[in-house]
């Protein structure tokens, strides 16, 4: 029974901290108002027929706090880079000079950034309502192992331990959001 346990707790644990991971890749795509090359990520350009991730066919760099250059490897992708970006509703207007895109990204302004505020916590609920799936699981598998003979005493510290996790991943969650929310509102 007590490696069932620590399976149990291990996977829940997993599961909690995938939640995090995925909520800190989120996060990076919501811009703060600096130039990020994160904000790509979810950018992908036909190359050869095959959808390829924006980084995969091009340098992106920040040649100031306010602008986004990508070069990519071959030429001829110039075209099917801009429309890609236009077509990835993040609101940027890429230029291309031929040689490579420039993206200069405007100042947010207060309702933008109240918007990005907004966008950051709906992720930030997302992380939780998955942290909190995680520990439905968790007590369900603990009902079960009840069920195959664990001691109530058992399960009730188990609970316990899966709630103090919870709590700790949530107060993660509140932290990542407030840093982000920081950052966001930083003029």
């Amino acid at each position: 029974m007590e490696e069932e346990l620590e399976m149990l707790f291990s996977l829940t644990k997993d599961s909690m901290e995938e939640s995090i991971d995925h909520l800190e890749k989120e996060l990076l795509k919501i811009r703060a108002g600096k130039a990020n090359p994160a904000i790509f990520e979810g950018v992908n350009v036909e190359y050869y027929g095959t959808m390829t991730p924006l980084s995969q066919v091009s340098n992106i760099n920040t040649p100031d706090a306010r602008t986004l250059s990508i070069q990519p490897w071959e030429k001829s992708l110039l075209e099917e880079i801009e429309r890609a970006i236009i077509n990835s509703n993040l609101g940027l207007n890429p230029q291309n000079n031929g040689e490579l895109i420039i993206i200069s990204l405007p100042a947010l302004t207060e309702e933008r950034r109240g918007q990005l505020v907004k966008m950051a916590r709906s992720e930030g609920e997302n992380a939780k309502v998955s942290i909190r799936n995680a520990r439905k699981d968790a007590n369900d598998n603990l009902k079960k192992l009840q069920k195959d003979g664990l001691s109530e005493d058992r399960v009730k510290d188990s609970e316990t331990e899966v709630q103090e996790l919870t709590n700790s991943y949530s107060k993660r969650v509140d932290d990542l959001i407030d840093h982000k929310e920081k950052d966001i509102m930083t003029v």
